[in-house]
């Protein structure tokens, strides 16, 4: 499922990511590779709350439908 229909407060893992490579690169600094594990806080509006490792990241809505996930 996209990343930016997962429910809120569970632990998804990403699968796939559907951007380009420049895109990629700035989410893998991020901390947002295939096989890392994200927790969606809040999906208001446009933007996508994450909790990434010890820290949170928005995402506009756009990009986060990019990012394929899966219940972990």
């Amino acid at each position: 499922m996209p990343l930016s229909i997962a429910p809120p407060n569970v632990a998804v893992e990403v699968k796939k990511i559907g951007a380009e490579d420049k895109v990629k690169k700035h989410l893998f600094e991020l901390g947002i590779v295939e096989g890392s594990r994200v927790t969606v806080l809040a999906s208001d509006g446009g933007n996508v709350i994450l909790l990434v490792k010890e820290g949170r990241l928005c995402l506009d809505r756009g990009l986060a439908s990019k990012i394929i996930v899966a219940v972990a």
